[in-house]
């Protein structure tokens, strides 16, 4: 199922100064990337933006969007324990 309620089968957990947030599905993700995004330059964050997008609209399957979205995770999550360090 793609659109904007889509969800993945199993969350993507994700790291900011605020704590530990799980990221259910596509949308939920790019409100995530359009706040305090660690890493908003970063080739990651914009493959999974638009993969998110696209998968909203229909275009990507929300599986595409999770991978993309994992690897973004994972790309702003050094970018977070640089600067808490």
């Amino acid at each position: 199922m793609s659109g904007p309620n889509a969800r993945w089968e199993e969350p993507v957990e994700i790291a900011s100064p605020s704590g530990s947030h799980s990221v259910s599905g596509p949308f939920e993700a790019l409100a995530h990337m359009t706040g305090n995004w660690p890493a908003p330059q970063g080739l990651d964050f914009v493959r999974a933006r638009s993969a998110c997008r696209g998968a909203i609209a229909g275009h990507k399957t929300v599986d595409e969007a999770r991978v993309a979205f994992a690897a973004a995770a994972a790309e702003a999550r050094k970018q977070f324990d640089k600067r808490r360090h």
